[in-house]
């Protein structure tokens, strides 16, 4: 009998591939993969921050790993710039459809068996707080990312970095407050002040 083989992971793998800021000068490029691993670290920082600090009650590891996979999707239709994603609302419905198609050929790499569990975890209903921790974090790995390029000398994400923060700053989570009042100025520091 022949082995049935699935291209799930060899796809998956490719997120390394996939760079971020396309439409950005950077000192140092940024690709998906790189970027899920700083999302899921925050998000599993903010969903402990939330249980251990504000009562929550939030599964910290699968928060990490819907995390880990948020932008998988972008394998197959590369990271479009914000400032397009969100031009006008039906540029944004478009890219959300565009972004549901590219999930579900992802997910169709996968064994019947293992296509409901990861269909758990790529279409994460946006209401739940689950999803808002992690776009928190998507928001906060972004901030850093424009930190990390102005404290290189690289202006290009000034005005980036403003408009993240504003962002965050709107985001009524006590545990996102906490990150950035505890957290957020490490980043500022050289390696020699974060000793």
């Amino acid at each position: 009998m022949a082995i049935k083989r699935f291209n799930f992971f060899a796809m998956i793998s490719r997120m390394k591939l996939i760079n971020r800021w396309g439409l950005m000068r950077n000192t140092q490029s940024e690709n998906i993969q790189e970027h899920s691993l700083q999302v899921a670290i925050i998000a599993h920082a903010l969903a402990m921050t939330k249980n251990e600090f504000f009562g929550g009650s939030v599964d910290t590891d699968k928060i990490a790993v819907f995390a880990m996979f948020h932008d998988a999707n972008e394998i197959l239709t590369g990271d479009l710039p914000t400032p397009i994603k969100y031009y006008n609302p039906e540029i944004s419905k478009a890219y959300k459809d565009v972004e549901y198609v590219s999930k579900a050929k992802l997910l169709s790499m996968l064994p019947d068996k293992l296509k409901e569990k990861y269909s758990e975890i790529f279409y994460l209903d946006e209401e739940t707080v689950e999803y808002k921790i992690v776009k928190a974090a998507d928001r906060l790995s972004a901030y850093i990312k424009c930190v990390e390029e102005v404290k290189a000398g690289n202006n290009e994400f000034k005005k980036a970095g403003e408009s993240i923060l504003e962002s965050i700053n709107a985001i009524e989570m006590p545990e996102v407050k906490y990150f950035q009042e505890h957290f957020i100025q490490g980043f500022f520091l050289s390696l020699d002040e974060l000793n």
